[in-house]
């Protein structure tokens, strides 16, 4: 079992269809596969419950029974709160919620620097700001832990008890490759490596529920 985290486009007409040129039906087709794929590959799923692809994907799986969905949320936020996505961590489904239980993530700054560390393995379903700040953030933040820069070196459980980035597996991301125009930089994919991570490509559901059934042996 991998426990994925999921970043990609809030807004998402204007990322797959406007951007990326994908047609509605076949968008939608997508995000029921790769919902199919999490639930068939027995992975739970770690989401921040708010508009956009991630949330969506979330529900799907759970249609399809899927087994755990997670909601990272700065409950203890006193500057922002969280109002604004109380609908759905809230959000209902034949009468179930589609959110099984919810990490304080403190605040919405710590929020998004340590989004995609409460899982095994982050699935990249977009190249956008908020995507690519979540990753690379989380990235650094690993960097730390590791002592890859020993300067500056912090424990995992002072940033958050609940952190598990690397604990059970390398931390590597997967890149569903129909929903990203291009790859990730070298740059950024080398810097990944370094710190004994891997960038994968899937290119289709089938790719990416046998890469999960992998990594979770």
């Amino acid at each position: 079992m991998v426990r994925v985290t999921l970043v990609g486009a809030g807004d998402i007409k204007y990322h797959y269809t406007e951007l990326l040129k994908i047609k509605e039906k076949k968008v939608e087709l997508h995000l029921n596969s790769i919902a199919k794929a999490l639930k068939d590959s027995d992975s739970e799923l770690i989401v921040t419950p708010d508009r956009g692809v991630s949330f969506e994907v979330a529900k799907k799986y759970k249609s399809f029974s899927g087994k755990k969905v997670t909601a990272l949320a700065p409950l203890s936020d006193k500057r922002w709160g969280v109002k604004h996505i109380q609908s759905y961590l809230d959000e209902t489904q034949n009468g179930k919620k589609i959110v099984d239980n919810t990490i304080d993530t403190l605040n919405w700054l710590e929020h998004d620097s340590t989004h995609n560390m409460f899982g095994d393995v982050t699935l990249v379903l977009g190249h956008t700001l908020g995507a690519t700040r979540e990753l690379c953030g989380g990235y650094y933040l690993y960097k730390l832990f590791g002592g890859a820069k020993p300067e500056a070196k912090i424990a995992m459980e002072k940033v958050h008890p609940m952190i598990s980035a690397g604990s059970r597996m390398p931390f590597h991301t997967i890149v569903y490759s129909p929903f990203v125009k291009d790859s990730l930089p070298m740059e950024i994919e080398k810097y990944i490596e370094k710190l004994g991570c891997k960038v994968f490509y899937v290119k289709n559901s089938k790719e990416l529920s046998n890469l999960l059934k992998k990594l979770g042996k």
